[in-house]
């Protein structure tokens, strides 16, 4: 089970923290994506880590986040975090992560994954 939180309120250029806990399994060798969506848009790719057992567990982003945007573990935590700076109202969505537990290597299509973080709203506002 996937638990995202860290979702809220900010101003255009402000920060926001996600994190992405998991429960019941060891999330520390597997890959982890971060995906958004806002009303009447398909799921989108923001970003990702590969576990460090794929590409020395590398990240990547999507283009539109890309020097804003920061993914990282916490191991001891069993957690995922993304770091967002300097915000925009674009960036205004749910955003969910997502995991398979099976695999170290990181996809960029929500079809790839089948356990799914709740989803934590983060709302910029210009």
């Amino acid at each position: 089970q996937l638990q995202a939180s860290g979702g809220g309120l900010v101003q255009a250029g402000g920060s926001l923290r996600l994190s992405c806990t998991a429960s019941g399994r060891t999330i520390s060798t597997y890959a982890m994506g971060w995906f958004r969506q806002t009303p009447g848009k398909e799921r989108e790719f923001v970003g990702g880590i590969n576990g460090p057992n794929w590409s020395s567990g590398s990240t990547n982003y999507a283009d539109s986040v890309k020097g804003r945007f920061t993914i990282s573990r916490a191991n001891a935590e069993n957690t995922v975090y993304l770091q967002m700076d300097s915000l925009k109202p674009e960036d205004t969505a749910v955003y969910y992560c997502a995991s398979n537990f099976r695999s170290p290597r990181l996809f960029l299509t929500d079809e790839a994954y089948d356990v799914w973080g709740p989803g934590t709203l983060v709302t910029v506002s210009s």
